[in-house]
């Protein structure tokens, strides 16, 4: 089975990631694995920490010579900001008036602050936003990038974008495969498919930016090529769509989640959302629509996989609200970090990544996954098998 699990905080040393279940003799592109890195960092309504940070990824395990060995996958991706973080972060040293200065006392609305400091009993907020900032994604995307190159392996191909920032929508074209969307959201800063919508978004970006508040937004997922069977409808927790909806909310700031269309499905009669069957010599079964995102019964039917995933409005505001000092219990206004404006362009990136992650994770529950080449010969032999069903 295919595991990961990542550490680090968001001004320590280092984020490390380890992969265990990736099999043998797959070659790493370790400089794909770092265009995606520089893709997270990316995207319009970023903040000044992405001009400090230039995310690169060291493999210090599981791979020789370019080539996993089966053996746990071992990455590390440093923290240059760290550098002026080094005694505040310290691991070893003890606490001192000079190594505290930066306490989080007030906690911010909508982050894990307040929370985490009462279920931990923390009384400086830092070690709670630490860990549960969204500095930990880039170590995610770095192992969906391995995953990705897994997938690749077998046909199926992955690709996320932004449908909407705030208020303002792009057309929801649901005819768009992996290609297409790739060279649409190639030629924007903004990862979105509508190439008229980018200089309403950027306007109101900018109008967010100066009033000092924050945006969220709705990004999409597309794979392609994805064959029928993964997941199971045995049981609550093998059905496939299950684990990928626990993975997008798993996601700083995801509040919800759509397969195929979703909520749309709920006020839609039957006959508009059920996806007719169909049968041909050359593919065998297939559906003529795509209403339900690829899935029936917790298990992949063929079709395209679609994921959509809510984002909420990032909770740093540089106009900071109303909040209570979790010492001296006065009212105050909330802590202020560095922050993004809207991070929705960079969280496409990481959506991506994990859905990348389970579906790597059920073909390697399917299908013997200790090499590549195995891997790669029962994926076709099972498509072939399945084609003449």
């Amino acid at each position: 089975m295919l595991n990961y699990l990542t550490a680090g905080e968001s001004h320590g040393p280092q984020l490390t990631g380890i992969i265990e279940g990736i099999p043998s003799g797959l070659h790493l592109d370790i400089d794909e694995i770092n265009n995606q890195l520089k893709k997270r960092q990316g995207g319009y309504g970023r903040g000044n920490r992405q001009k400090i940070e230039h995310d690169q990824v060291t493999i210090v395990g599981g791979v020789r010579h370019g080539t996993t060995l089966g053996s746990p996958v071992a990455l590390v991706v440093n923290n240059r900001d760290h550098a002026h973080w080094n005694e505040i972060m310290d691991p070893v040293t003890p606490e001192t008036p000079e190594n505290t200065l930066r306490k989080v006392e007030r906690p911010r609305p909508g982050h894990a602050d307040l929370v985490g400091g009462m279920k931990y009993r923390h009384h400086d907020l830092r070690n709670v936003l630490e860990r549960s900032s969204a500095r930990e994604t880039a170590i995610r995307v770095a192992i969906g990038a391995v995953c990705k190159q897994l997938l690749e392996q077998v046909g199926i191909r992955i690709a996320g974008y932004v449908q909407q920032i705030g208020p303002v929508s792009t057309d929801d074209q649901l005819e768009l495969d992996v290609t297409k969307i790739e060279n649409e959201i190639a030629n924007n800063d903004l990862r979105i498919v509508d190439q008229t919508k980018v200089d309403e978004i950027h306007d109101l970006i900018d109008k967010t930016r100066k009033d000092g508040d924050t945006l969220g937004g709705i990004i999409r997922v597309v794979a392609d090529n994805v064959p029928a069977g993964l997941g199971s409808y045995i049981s609550w927790d093998t059905k496939l769509d299950a684990k990928i909806a626990a993975a997008v909310v798993g996601v700083n700031a995801m509040k919800g989640v759509e397969i195929g269309d979703g909520f749309k499905a709920a006020t839609s009669f039957g006959s508009q959302v059920m996806d007719e069957i169909d049968w041909n010599k050359d593919d065998g079964f297939f559906r003529n629509t795509d209403h339900l995102g690829g899935f029936e019964g917790g298990m992949t039917n063929g079709m395209p996989i679609i994921v959509k995933a809510a984002m909420k409005p990032i909770p740093t505001l540089y106009k900071p609200l109303q909040s209570v000092d979790v010492n001296t219990k006065a009212v105050k206004k909330a802590n202020v970090e560095r922050s993004d404006t809207t991070a929705i362009v960079p969280a496409s990136i990481v959506i991506e990544s994990v859905v990348a992650i389970e579906l790597a994770k059920a073909l390697t529950d399917k299908f013997d996954a200790d090499n590549v080449s195995r891997l790669q010969e029962q994926v076709a032999a099972y498509r072939d098998e399945i084609k003449h069903y």
